[in-house]
């Protein structure tokens, strides 16, 4: 008895599966390495905004307390290449924070270019 020309069909799945599989390393890896940038921006707005909190208030401000609290709760990671400025301006303080995007791996290896959090705080007038 003959075989049919087409032939069998078995592991068809498994083969295609194989050929996809680094296309889909890919896309995750990717995906992965935006929610490091995401995460990066949120950390270096959230770093400023407490840094220009901290500098506006009235017992402890100025530079150094800005300094401190932008760098106090950031992930250790991130605080290693984290850049922060903080001057008054026009009756309020401004903090700027500067923070390198990790490669895939927080610790590892960064990008050349950082991500740039700013914000802003009214300084507080004593009564």
């Amino acid at each position: 008895m003959r075989r049919p020309l087409g032939g069998s069909d078995r592991g068809q799945v498994s083969v295609e599966f194989l050929g996809l599989l680094p296309l889909i390393g890919l896309v995750l890896v990717l995906l992965w390495q935006c929610v490091l940038i995401g995460y990066t921006f949120s950390l270096a707005a959230n770093s400023a905004d407490r840094g220009a909190r901290a500098a506006a208030a009235l017992e402890d401000g100025g530079p150094g307390a800005c300094r401190t609290a932008a760098e106090r709760d950031l992930p250790a990671s991130w605080r290693s290449g984290a850049t922060t400025a903080c001057h008054p301006e026009a009756g309020l303080w401004k903090a700027t924070v500067r923070l390198k995007v990790p490669v895939l791996f927080p610790g590892a290896a960064a990008f050349p270019w950082t991500v740039t959090g700013s914000a802003g705080a009214v300084k507080e007038a004593r009564d």
